[in-house]
């Protein structure tokens, strides 16, 4: 900016720049997923081993889960007011695990149905 004499006035330099409406449609169509992503499978081994990591995940959950259920039992109404903060809550994670992992297998089911069918 020193080089071109522009010194402060660098920075308050105005830019406007229009796109016409082919380029907008362009330019949002960039980063799109084609219709066919859907139908893409995963390897049988990465969707086994993410499926024995989900199960383990939920085992830990279940347990976690289950304590907390008995230690409830015990506590006071006070004591069950502040008794998961600054903790994570199994149940909800174990939920959106389950979710998760169904979600994957029913995506995966669907798809290899789909592509039996195709072939």
């Amino acid at each position: 900016a020193l080089i071109h004499g522009l010194n402060r006035h660098y920075y308050s330099i105005a830019i406007d720049y229009r796109k016409n409406q082919l380029e907008e449609k362009m330019l949002l169509n960039l980063n799109k997923k084609q219709w066919s992503h859907g139908l893409a499978l995963d390897s049988f081994d990465t969707h086994c081993s993410g499926n024995q990591v989900a199960a383990t995940k939920m085992l830990k959950l279940a347990e976690s889960y289950t304590k907390s259920v008995q230690e409830e039992q015990k506590l006071t109404a006070e004591q069950l007011k502040t008794r998961h903060v600054g903790k994570q809550d199994p149940k909800r994670h174990l939920e959106s695990t389950v979710v998760e992992l169904m979600s994957n297998n029913i995506v995966q089911a669907l798809g290899t149905a789909v592509d039996e069918q195709a072939m």
